[in-house]
């Protein structure tokens, strides 16, 4: 053993090397990409503040069931104005197929107040100023920032985290951890669509009980122990 070698610790056999997992995961990506150039988001909005709303009431809730209750909630209140004016008694009566409704009917009012009263009826770019809005949290902000105003975030949701932990890209118990290492690993290319491709890869292939793996675009680059192939 010569002495440039002592003290070194040996490598964990199996383990790629950040080259090759780099690569891979640019590979994952570059996949989605070409499956999907353009991913949208499924919440049916029609300005920034109705996909606000929309996201707010999505939380717990499919986003099916959503689109289906805010159709004609959005054709009365498509304004925070108009939706302040509406009332919590009204909006709950659009929202009530929603779980939480009595909730979310109180913070999508409330929010639309302070919209009025502080940012003049807008809806702020900023992620403090919207974190701050009733029953707004950082993955409501993020899916914000990404889908209205273009910004390279990555709203973390339960399909996201099952497939960053499934495949892994970044792996982690928390998804406030899980998002700080999609932001440090995701290629700075993908950043901008990488939340919707995630997202509708979890909610279509990638599923909780029964991933479908052998539909999986992914499947020769996935290391989940549990793949059904």
């Amino acid at each position: 053993m010569t002495e440039e070698q002592i003290g070194r610790s040996p490598k964990k056999p199996g383990r790629p090397g950040k080259g090759v997992e780099m690569a891979r995961i640019s590979a994952i990506f570059e996949r989605f990409e070409a499956a999907e150039p353009h991913p949208r988001g499924e919440l049916i909005h029609t300005n920034v503040f109705t996909l606000l709303v929309a996201v707010v009431l999505s939380a717990q809730a499919t986003d099916a069931g959503v689109n289906k209750a805010t159709a004609g909630l959005f054709a009365v209140a498509d304004t925070p104005e108009k939706m302040a004016a509406l009332g919590e008694e009204r909006v709950q009566e659009y929202v009530k197929t929603i779980g939480l409704y009595r909730t979310k009917a109180k913070n999508v009012v409330a929010l639309s107040r302070i919209l009025v009263e502080r940012y003049g009826g807008e809806v702020p770019r900023d992620r403090a100023a919207l974190e701050s809005l009733p029953g707004v949290g950082r993955k409501t902000a993020n899916v914000v920032l990404n889908i209205a105003f273009g910004e390279p975030v990555i709203a973390v949701d339960t399909h996201i985290f099952r497939v960053s932990n499934r495949l892994p890209l970044a792996a982690g118990k928390n998804v406030e951890t899980v998002e700080a290492g999609l932001e440090k690993i995701v290629p700075g290319r993908f950043k901008l669509h990488a939340h919707h491709w995630l997202i509708l890869h979890g909610r279509y292939v990638c599923k909780a009980r029964r991933p479908l793996c052998e539909a999986c675009i992914l499947s020769d680059l996935c290391r989940y122990p549990g793949k059904t192939v």
